[in-house]
């Protein structure tokens, strides 16, 4: 027989997102006024807090790389980096001047540019994408790309003046069009362009390892590779398992432009640069753990399930458990409306770059999944649920630089059920508050078969879209099929409920 919601609602919703025990890419960064986390993600560690800084201004500060609240910082540029030194805080990108800080979120004072020993053939053509590296030995350096294919270049600063070149700058790597990833194109079609960017260095075990990006942040293909170096300044090796970051199906894809830091629990985390097909030239933000092996190499999986928190030694065996249930046969899923073109489908395709969107008269849209579709010859799945991803956005929201309107706050509540018709409530952001274009919710463990998901509110200025609707969680039992086939009798019968 069937298991049964064997929770009560009120309990559900009082422990909903109470504890985090999992993330999730993309991380639901807040919005706020002046700011949203858009790609080309620095954080920096400090005092125990971590301090985001991406393209779009602003900061987000978190104490366990998992829950952040953003704060207003005056003048952050485009790609920004920032590092301390000597007590002060640094902040530099796509902007030929150094700022100076006593405080990680400012006010910064504006030191000038960075003075350059030679003409732009020694590779300095301004800055972008800066990044500036301290060494064990507190002497500072200076790393950048020098556009398109030229590669990174980098020299030592004049640690009374981090403004000015010491000597001439060095050219570490460039393009090579051998390797096949860097070069441009959603299909790396393009043999002689690439545009090679972001660098970010980390020193272990007496490696440097010099992160770079490539093939163009337009692209899924976006990609991150990494040489070594046994000193700051080369000569560098290209690394063998390259590239380190590169995914180009699903929702997290072009992944790169990004930033080493070490957690709350000591290990080292990648954040990077996401990007996505809706809108053009949308981006998000996503982070995993980096792993080395025994030779040195390092690595990054890419993840866009739930993972473990930095720190949690908890498993997590969730998946998505939604994908593709509203065309599936026999699929008994609902939508209240949907505008011709913006099928309700589209919200559970696992791809970036199609939208559901509802009838504008729709005052509170529900999307049902029925998530075991079966004939009568089926099993009948049931799925014990545990956490929702929502990708929300219509195409005319945030770009690279920016949010358009008013701050993006969306009010939803999830419900589950056996039947489909009666429905328990197991996570209630009605009362939200807090503007984010990406949502990740954990909540009570739950064994259904039908979700449901109503939108209360959005911005009422621009259309509602959902990008992504994604229930994770696992098999858990199952009820006969109502023809019984020879199949059947291979079950395990002690899973069935």
């Amino acid at each position: 027989m069937r298991r049964t919601i064997a929770i009560l609602a009120t309990a559900l919703l009082s422990t909903a997102g109470a504890f985090a025990q999992t993330y999730c890419n993309p991380l639901p960064m807040p919005i706020g006024a002046g700011g949203n986390a858009a790609g080309d993600v620095t954080v920096l560690k400090e005092a125990g807090k971590y301090y985001m800084y991406c393209t779009g201004g602003g900061a987000w500060v978190s104490e366990d790389m998992v829950n952040w609240d953003f704060t207003p910082v005056q003048g952050v540029p485009v790609a920004p980096d920032i590092v301390k030194y000597n007590g002060r805080f640094y902040l530099s990108g796509n902007n030929d001047n150094l700022f100076v800080s006593d405080s990680p979120t400012g006010p910064f004072e504006d030191l000038g540019p960075f003075k350059n020993t030679g003409p732009v053939e020694y590779g300095w053509n301004g800055g972008f994408d800066t990044k500036i590296f301290i060494d064990d030995d507190n002497q500072p350096y200076l790393f950048w790309p020098g556009r398109g294919i030229s590669g990174i270049y980098g020299v030592k600063l004049d640690p009374t003046d981090l403004t000015r070149f010491m000597d001439k700058p060095t050219h570490l790597f460039g393009f090579n069009p051998e390797h096949k990833w860097e070069c441009y194109g959603e299909m790396n079609e393009y043999p002689g362009v690439a545009w090679i960017e972001g660098p970010w260095i980390i020193k272990r075990n007496g490696t440097y390892y010099l992160e770079y990006s490539a093939s163009g942040t337009q692209w899924k293909t976006y990609a991150e590779g990494y040489y070594t170096a046994k000193s700051p300044l080369g000569p560098y090796k290209y690394a063998g398992n390259n590239p380190l970051l590169r995914k180009t199906e699903g929702l997290v894809t072009g992944t790169a432009h990004g930033s080493i830091v070490e957690g709350p629990d000591g290990n080292l985390w990648q954040f990077y640069t996401i990007v996505l097909s809706n809108p053009p030239g949308g981006r998000r933000i996503g982070m995993d753990r980096v792993e080395f092996d025994r030779k040195g190499q390092m690595s990054v999986v890419v993840t866009d399930t739930p993972q473990p928190i930095p720190g949690s030694q908890q498993e997590c065996n969730a998946i998505p458990v939604t994908i593709n249930k509203m065309r599936a046969m026999n699929a008994l899923s609902a939508v209240s409306s949907e505008q011709p073109g913006f099928p309700a489908a589209y919200a559970v395709d696992n791809y970036s770059g199609t939208v559901w969107m509802p009838a504008a008269d729709d005052a509170q849209p529900t999307l049902t999944i029925e998530l075991s579709p079966a004939t009568r010859f089926d099993v009948v799945q049931h799925f014990t649920v545990s956490s929702m991803r929502i990708m929300f956005g219509s195409g005319q929201g945030r770009m690279f630089f920016g949010n358009r309107g008013s701050l993006p706050v969306y009010k939803y509540k999830l419900e589950v059920s056996q039947d489909g018709k009666n429905y328990t409530a197991v996570l209630d952001r009605t009362g939200n508050s807090v503007a984010r274009d990406t949502v990740f919710d954990e909540f009570e463990p739950v064994n259904c078969r039908f979700v449901r998901l109503t939108v209360t509110d959005w911005p009422h200025e621009s259309p509602l879209g959902v990008i992504d609707f994604t229930v994770f969680g696992y098999p858990d039992g199952y009820d006969a099929p109502a023809v019984a086939t020879p199949t059947f009798s291979n079950l395990p019968l002690d899973n069935q409920k």
